[in-house]
């Protein structure tokens, strides 16, 4: 049966309620009587209320009996009319929640010993199929699963099927679908259906890394899979690939470093992919052919092929992903997944649409699909369900492919009880997983309180959020790109600078700090989103001179580094990376988005003093206090005039024992007094030095413009 031959449509809203709606072109819209058949005996309904809604009656229902799920059922009206009874908005509901909750760890499909099992969570079908086919043939073998407890399907073929084309086929209220199984983790190109695997064979040995102590010790560097090679002068052979990503001992026409031994030579201590999971948006058989930062997701456990060798071979993308990052843990760093379990590309074609209709995504009031992300649709990750597919997922991800922490995008949609739930995941895993988010408060049907949001940080110890208070006070607002922030000279963001210099945790406001702790202040003035700052400089200043505007960056660029939370750089950021003033670069062409190497040469010297910046971040440690009692009894502000900003920190179990932060954000000079005491300078507008011979300085100090100064005293 299909939709267009139902003369009226019966829903099960509840596990006791069935909402009937009778158009009123059927005889009226009236029935004094329904009645519920399972096709061998009927029971009467009780009707509770009935209303009109445009041109239907609606009847709300009232039944005694225990339905069935995996049954077929049929209202009856009192003419004799018939329809199918099919699932409403009872998927919804807790005791739906409660009653199919599956915990097993064996959804999807495993082949081992000759056999080959699947298992598939559908509750609401009342028949499963497997279909089968081998690569290459047009001939599909259909099977029958059986349903078990719990809303889970299973079967057990006894044959060996490595690299055999699976997808079920579930009928949902009378209508067949055909679906790739949401806990695959190999497909064919662009994502089509699920491809057999054995794991196993591309195991690898995670290898012991540098440890990794606190959250404030991360240095993160963003790029993209393709961005961070495809350059022509990046000295890369496989370029956009993830072999590419990998490779080490490149260099650009210059000789200079380019690629992973760049990143690992600046200092980074985490480099953050944007997504490689399965998206759409592009054409796996034409690498060239469309780009996408990959935000579309589709398979959440299969690797993008758009990056692999060869994407037709289900292997390749698994095994040259898991090198990539074998390679960038065997220099010391560690990878950062940023995941996307907000929303998917199009929620009528996905995986979880497709098997449980309406369960995996949130609805409004009038039972319409939510858009608090603004792509279409929101997870509904506070059922049980949905939860339970993202914690298995992270694990997933942690445990075969060995990533050291996740970059949730739009956190904001999730819920607190999942993420924190996350947190416990990685942590039985390693304790060393680095967890951060956008904690955005999104439109979404969610209770507020209930939001992974920054405004529940003291919900989320574990998990570092993106500070925007911190990006559009340093930079200027993000969404208005001619707005200057303090590194810019705006003198009206003085007090905000101070207070986010000193990790958000109100050293400077002490009234409702934004954060509990600083490990949970990610610390940035751009990413992948929106323009970069160079660009952002070109529109504010465009005709000052281009040396003012390098000033402006660096200034900006060695907050971040210097802020107590966690520093987080936009690769290519370090020398001055233009988008060509592209603000929404997510669909642009390589031209556009490829880090371009040859400025790495020809901003060299901004280069190394961010990297300078980073070793001292590194090696003192009143740069990355661990906690806001800490930075409480340790670090204080000088009394300067406005809007010059000096903080004193003590600098304890080390050479230098007291520490000084001076920043200019004008472009003119200035001459303060500094402490009692012989000082030595670390770090100033040019320079910066740990095993130098330092500078030696006392009373007064000639503060450059747009600058910031580091001193220290033994």
């Amino acid at each position: 049966m299909i939709s267009s031959n139902r003369d009226f449509y019966a829903y099960l809203d509840e596990m006791n309620i069935i909402a009937i709606l009778l158009p009123l072109s059927y005889h009226q819209g009236l029935s004094a009587t329904f009645a519920l058949s399972n096709g061998s005996d009927e029971k009467p309904l009780i009707i509770n209320e009935q209303l009109q809604i445009e041109k239907n009656r609606k009847y709300i229902c009232r039944f005694n009996e225990d339905i069935e799920f995996g049954k077929s059922y049929w209202i009856i009206d009192e003419h004799g009319g018939r329809t199918d009874l099919q699932i409403g908005a009872v998927i919804r509901t807790e005791d739906f929640d409660q009653k199919f909750y599956y915990d097993g760890q064996d959804l999807g499909v495993r082949c081992e010993n000759n056999q080959t099992y699947f298992k598939l969570w559908a509750p609401t079908s009342t028949q499963v199929k497997l279909k089968l086919r081998l690569p290459n043939s047009t001939f599909s073998e259909i099977l029958k699963m059986k349903r078990e407890e719990r809303g889970v399907w299973s079967l057990v073929v006894h044959r060996d099927l490595e690299l055999y084309q699976y997808s079920f086929l579930v009928l949902i209220n009378q209508e067949w679908r055909e679906s790739v199984d949401p806990y695959a983790v190999a497909s064919t190109a662009n994502g089509e259906v699920g491809i057999i695997v054995k794991l196993e064979k591309t195991k690898r040995e995670k290898p012991i890394l540098p440890p990794f102590k606190h959250a404030v010790d991360a240095i993160i560097y963003e790029t993209h899979i393709r961005d961070f090679t495809i350059h022509p002068n990046s000295g890369v052979q496989h370029k956009g690939l993830y072999l590419g990503a990998g490779e080490v001992n490149t260099k650009n026409k210059d000789g200079e470093n380019t690629g992973l031994s760049y990143v690992k030579d600046l200092g980074i201590t985490h480099i953050e992919f944007l997504p490689c999971n399965d998206f759409a948006g592009v054409d796996e058989l034409d690498q060239n052919k469309l780009y996408n930062w990959g935000y579309n997701p589709t398979h959440f456990n299969v690797p993008e092929g758009i990056y692999a060798t060869n994407p037709c071979d289900p292997y390749a993308r698994i095994i040259e992903l898991k090198q990539l990052i074998d390679n960038i843990h065997s220099q010391g760093l560690r990878v950062i997944m940023d995941v996307v379990y907000n929303h998917v590309y199009i929620r009528e074609q996905s995986v979880f649409e497709k098997l449980v209709p309406g369960y995996y995504f949130r609805h409004d009031q009038f039972g319409l699909p939510s858009n608090g992300t603004g792509v279409g649709n929101d997870i509904a990750s506070e059922r049980k369900m949905v939860r339970k597919y993202i914690l298995d997922s992270v694990r997933f991800w942690m445990e075969e492919y060995h990533v050291d922490g996740f970059r949730f995008d739009l956190m904001g949609i999730l819920d607190t009880a999942t993420m924190n739930e996350v947190r416990g995941i990685c942590d039985s895993i390693s304790k060393e997983t680095l967890i951060i988010g956008e904690g955005w408060n999104l439109n979404t049907p969610l209770p507020v309180n209930q939001k992974a949001t920054i405004r529940n940080q003291s919900k989320l110890s574990g998990i570092g959020q993106f500070n925007d208070a911190f990006r559009d006070i340093i930079k200027g607002n993000t969404f208005y790109l001619y707005d200057k922030g303090y590194a810019l000279g705006n003198e009206h963001y003085y007090a905000g600078a101070m207070e986010v210099i000193a990790g958000s945790v109100g050293l400077i406001k002490k009234e409702h700090p934004l954060f509990n702790e600083p490990s949970q202040s990610v610390n940035y003035i751009e990413c992948h989103d929106n323009h970069t700052i160079w660009d952002k400089l070109m529109s504010c200043l465009g005709e000052a001179d281009e040396k003012i505007r390098m000033s402006h960056q660096r200034l900006a660029t060695g907050l971040v580094l210097l802020s107590q939370g966690i520093p987080f750089l936009h690769s290519g950021q370090e020398f001055f990376r233009t988008k060509q003033g592209e603000g929404n670069s997510y669909r642009s062409p390589d031209s556009i988005n490829q880090l371009d190497w040859d400025r790495k040469s020809q901003y060299l010297e901004t280069v190394n003093y961010i990297k300078g910046l980073v070793q001292i971040r590194k090696t003192f440690p009143c740069f990355r206090m661990r906690t806001a009692a800490e930075i409480r009894a340790r670090m204080n502000s000088l009394p300067l005039t406005a809007p010059l900003i000096g903080f004193i920190y003590q600098n304890p179990d080390h050479e230098f024992s007291e520490v000084i932060l001076l920043i200019n954000p004008l472009n003119k000079n200035h001459i303060i007094q500094l402490p009692e005491g012989e000082w030595v300078v670390i770090a100033d507008k040019y320079y910066v030095g740990i095993d130098s011979n330092h500078r030696k300085i006392t009373g007064e100090f000639f503060l450059e413009p747009v600058s910031l100064t580091i001193l220290a005293k033994k």
